[in-house]
């Protein structure tokens, strides 16, 4: 069998939306000039649609302003809502409506978030458009490039941090892109859509999109800028946008350019080069429209007993072995930093408040262990074990003073301690020991 017949095989063994997916990142990543003008009947497919549907459903997202909920679509019937959208889409009478602004807090810091909801038909439309589009900008997209792409994770870009550092690149430029969601032009944004896309459906319909504005206080404000935080194909057009970025990045005369994202490092291998790389960030983000986030800026030395860096969650500092095998060893290391932490500390304290005094201890330690479990499934891959120690063990002691108060015990929190210690499994709160898997430099981030 050819190369290509087993190609072939390949796509027609994919379900219809992967198989539709595969040609086009095909199509795109076979000749990087072309203009696609033929996407907006794919939008409006009804595989697509359903597609879309499932997305949207799978993230449980608040109702926007038509205050219309995923339970009440399902009441009206999902195939009816769909047909109907799918009509609405292919006789051009979908209209965007704006989405509800809501603030949420930032973990571990003060500040809040702007997030944008859409209204569920929005939402539907926008993920259908993102699995067109998708498939289109991935074939383009660099190495350089990790966040939320298909196979591509924060670990990924972790371990090219492990990678570089232990081949010399130690000098680390910091920053992140100041309110870089709702500062992307969109005009300069659809500009670099158009590069790759002339279906002029499908433009009207990305217009109309980014300038539905969002409504605070029953006020609909219309921005220039933003592809607002909180719908399915912001993140999308973040990275097309940042696409600019990582092309025009020299990797040689300025370091390795690692993106999440908003969020950025970047690996040098003297002061010289990252001073050179952090004025030609801000040269290249200036010519965007855009600017780094000063507050978050600055030049780190990896050196053994020195400064670390916080990246995507993790504290990253290098570090000397501690056993007889590894002591001629300097490694970057990695755990939990004191906001990823703080923000366990704090959610674990709002599960054992004392409002919660009455709920039965099963449901308190079930609610304890979800969070944990998802806590350390993501900090696991690093040198946390410390950390976990340090986080079960306040998850307990939490635990324990609950028990005491709840006994009428208010000063006796060594009572409820002892109970917690007396039981065989400390009530069924997990364990975090012996799950840590040790980063190590130039293997795959799981092994």
């Amino acid at each position: 069998m050819s190369a290509g017949q087993a190609s072939s095989v390949a796509v027609g063994s994919l379900d219809p939306v992967r198989a539709l997916q595969h040609t086009l990142y095909r199509s795109a990543k076979a000749d990087p000039g072309r203009r696609f003008h033929a996407l907006r009947d794919k939008v409006y497919r009804r595989d697509v649609l359903w597609r879309a549907w499932v997305r949207v459903r799978r993230n449980n997202g608040a109702p926007g302003i038509d205050e219309t909920t995923l339970a009440e679509v399902e009441e009206y019937g999902v195939e009816k809502f769909l047909d109907e959208l799918a009509e609405d889409l292919k006789n051009d009478r979908w209209r965007s409506r704006p989405a509800r602004r809501v603030l949420i807090p930032k973990p571990g810091s003060s500040e809040k978030r702007p997030l944008s909801i859409p209204v569920v038909r929005d939402r539907v439309v926008a993920a259908a458009v993102k699995i067109v589009l998708e498939p289109i900008f991935e074939a383009q997209f660099l190495p350089c490039s990790f966040g939320f792409r298909p196979k591509r994770s924060t670990h990924d870009a972790l371990q090219v941090l492990i990678d570089k550092s232990w081949r010399g690149n130690r000098w680390v430029v910091e920053t992140d892109i100041a309110n870089c969601f709702s500062a992307i032009p969109h005009e300069k944004l659809m500009q670099t859509i158009e590069e790759r896309v002339s279906d002029q459906g499908v433009l009207k319909l990305l217009r109309a999109m980014l300038r539905a504005g969002v409504m605070a206080d029953g006020v609909v404000r219309r921005e220039v800028t933003g592809a607002a935080q909180g719908g399915p194909l912001s993140p999308l057009l973040c990275n097309i946008y940042l696409h600019r970025l990582d092309r025009a990045w020299d990797t040689d005369a300025h370091g390795v350019l690692v993106r999440y994202c908003d969020d950025l490092v970047v690996m040098c291998r003297s002061r010289g080069q990252a001073q050179a790389a952090l004025e030609r960030l801000r040269v290249l983000l200036a010519g965007l429209g855009l600017e780094c986030k000063e507050s978050k800026t600055r030049i780190v030395e990896l050196a053994e007993g020195g400064e670390g860096v916080d990246f995507l969650g993790f504290h990253n500092r290098l570090v000397r072995g501690r056993t007889p095998r590894s002591a001629h060893l300097v490694f970057l290391a990695r755990w939990p930093s004191r906001r990823a932490v703080q923000h366990a500390r704090d959610r674990i304290r709002s599960i054992t408040a004392r409002s919660r005094m009455l709920l039965p201890t099963e449901q308190l330690v079930a609610e304890l262990n979800l969070f944990l479990r998802g806590w350390a499934g993501y900090f696991r891959y690093g040198n946390s074990a410390l950390v976990f120690g340090q986080v079960r063990n306040y998850a307990l002691s939490r635990l324990a003073l609950l028990l005491s108060k709840r006994g009428n015990r208010r000063r006796a929190w060594g009572w409820g301690m002892a109970r917690v210690l007396a039981s065989p499994d400390h009530l069924g709160l997990i364990s975090l020991d012996g799950i840590v898997v040790l980063p190590r430099p130039f293997r795959a981030w799981k092994g």
